[in-house]
Order: C-alpha cells, then structure tokens, then sequence
C-alpha cells in the first residue's frame, strides 16, 4: 500500500466494500448447528422405523433367506443406532457452543448462507475494500461471521488507513445498512454510501410509505401528504423501539378528521419513527443523491476481484485451516492479485523501477 500511495493510484479517493462466501476445507457433512442434528435424528428414527418394520415382516415368514436378512436387518439397525448415539453428543457440543456451532474438520469455519435460495456452504466471509479507479484492494478482513452488517465502520476505517485518504468515500451493498455503523463513521473522514432498505408494506396495501412524510429539521416535524404537521411525542415510552431510541411524531386532532386517512393508517393515528441519529443517516441519503450512479460503481469495482479470486483458489477455496491461517492464505491471494493488477497498469519494467525507488 506504501507503493500505490507513493504511485499516487488513490487520487479518487472512492472505493467499494463487499463481502464474499469463500469455501472451508470443511464438508457441510461435518458441520453441525442445532437444525442440522435435529433433521439428522428424525432421518435416522425414520430409517429405524422402516427397518424395524422390514424386521417384523421377517420374522413372520421363517425360511433360511428370511434368517439371512433378518441379520442383515439387526445389523444396520444397531448401526442407525449407534449413529443416534454420536448425534445426541453433537447435539451436546452444539448446545455447549458460543455460537451453537460445530465444524470438525476446521473448527472456525461456519455454515453461512449465500444468494441462492436453500443453499449455503460451510465457510469464512472475506470482506474487501476496492478502489475505484484502479480496483486494488487497499483492505481485506476474513471473519466467521456470515452477516456484513457490522462491518461498514473496521472496513471503512481500514480502507482510510490503507489510502491514506483524511477523507474516503465508502460504497457498500443494502446488505451493510446500519445505523450504528454509519453513526461511528461520523467525524472519522469515512463517508459511507448505503441505499436504505424499504422495509414497509404500506405500499403493497396503497398507503403512505415514510417517503411521503417531508421531514423539516429546523422546526423537527414530518409534513403529511394531507398538509398536516407530524410533532415529537415527549413520552418515555416514545423512545424506545428494539432497543433503540426513536422518536415517534404523530398528530392526533389531525388524523380523527383527515380525508385521506383511509390511504394513510388503519389506526387511530399515523405514527413516523425517527431514529434520535437519523441526520447521519439522512447526510448519508444526500450523498447518494449526489451519486446516482453509485451502486453502478460499486458493482464494477469490488465484484470483479472476487470472481477472480474464487477463479484462482478453485472448488475448495481455502487449503488451510483455523482462522488465523485462513487470514494468513487470503493475505498471500490479495498479494498476489494487486501486483497483476499493477503490472496492467505499469507493466512490468516500469514497476520494477519504482519498487527499485
């Protein structure tokens, strides 16, 4: 990274963050979570049962063939048997973890789902922050957990360190929306790009989404489509939703008499929500508008590398295991891929002069 700062290739001062689903040397057979020893059971009861069932009709008809399979029978009956026994002690170890998790081959990695419906693999999530004029990575982290939803602010603020940039604007997917991690971006230089998430089924039932509530900051109220004014409740209770502070602006005498009620609330009254750090997120919007091709960008840049990443390591991705070594092999891939990544853009004498500087 010293060298690309020193080549001047962060100019923009623009990258993109995503995360990526990369392979374990650990089959999904050898992964268990509580749902997984619980399907695992009831497969081995059912197969019992059938096989208990084949030994009942056996037994009815005697014959030198039916005492032969009469064997065969007992025989895979105590081996259903004892595979219940070693998934009852799974089930323990599963009960036992911190994160009622268990992988035997690689004990760190972790089934986590991916994009396709009902599939998923046992895995590591690497995360990467590409620059968008170039697409190197400036940073990368490998983590065991399968959401990206806290890693907006460590990748941000890792990218600014890489570039060297005091201020970074930082594109990410709907994946990374969260309004804590936006608020700890605040005053660091990293201005985080996030589409927000349309959460409401107001639309679908042809009413009034938050969209259509015109909020002004100076006199702190919501504007209704009817012209109405949304003020703050002042209740404690008013406060408090899922465990973080809100705001809840309505307008009471308004709503018992408004014309478009019946397109507004099924309710007594039409409540907005505010977060109580809602302007990060609302600076954050402004940005994005000033963007409109953002998602574009960020699409361009940052899926790309993982692609070839995934092309390079092949079916089994990682070849190590724990998830120090796992950090240890995605560091030497990324190496790897920014020096090619160099030598397209320098070709090779001209970069062998400037790492000779």
């Amino acid at each position: 990274m010293v060298l690309c700062r020193r080549l001047d290739l962060f100019s923009k001062a623009v990258v993109a963050i995503d995360g990526s689903k990369f392979k374990a040397v650990n089959n999904r057979d050898k992964n268990f979570t509580a749902a997984k020893v619980e399907a695992r059971l009831a497969q081995v009861e059912t197969s019992i049962g059938c096989y208990l069932a084949a030994l009942d009709r056996a037994d009815r008809a005697p014959s030198d063939i039916a005492e032969a399979r009469t064997t065969r029978l007992r025989e895979k009956i105590a081996d259903l048997r004892e595979q219940m026994q070693v998934l009852e002690a799974r089930g323990r170890q599963v009960e036992a973890a911190p994160d009622r998790q268990v992988s035997l081959t690689d004990p760190d990695a972790r089934s986590m789902a991916t994009s396709g419906k009902g599939t998923g693999m046992v895995g590591y999530n690497v995360q990467a922050a590409v620059d968008a004029e170039h697409h190197l990575i400036v940073a990368h982290a490998v983590t065991n957990v399968g959401s990206d939803r806290v890693q907006l602010a460590p990748m941000g603020l890792l990218a600014q360190a890489a570039t060297g940039s005091a201020t970074l604007t930082v594109l990410a997917d709907r994946g990374y929306l969260n309004g804590e991690q936006v608020l700890a971006c605040e005053g660091t230089g990293v201005l985080p790009c996030v589409p927000k998430i349309l959460t409401s089924g107001h639309a679908k039932r042809g009413l009034f989404t938050g969209q259509d509530f015109v909020y002004d900051a100076e006199q702190d109220h919501y504007t209704c489509p009817a012209g109405q004014h949304l003020t703050k409740g002042l209740a404690r209770s008013d406060r408090q939703a899922d465990g973080e502070e809100m705001d809840h602006h309505r307008n009471l005498m308004a709503c018992r008499d408004c014309a478009l009620k019946p397109r507004c609330t099924p309710a007594q009254t039409r409540r907005v929500k505010r977060w109580v750090h809602e302007d990060v997120l609302d600076a954050m919007q402004a940005r994005l508008d000033r963007m409109p091709d953002a998602m574009k960008i960020r699409r361009q840049t940052v899926e790309n590398p993982f692609g070839t990443l995934k092309a390079w390591m092949g079916a089994t991705h990682f070849l190590t295991r724990t998830l120090a070594k796992v950090r240890t092999e995605m560091s030497l891939q990324v190496r790897a891929y920014n020096m090619k990544r160099m030598i397209q853009i320098f070709g090779v004498a001209p970069l062998m002069a400037a790492i000779r500087a």
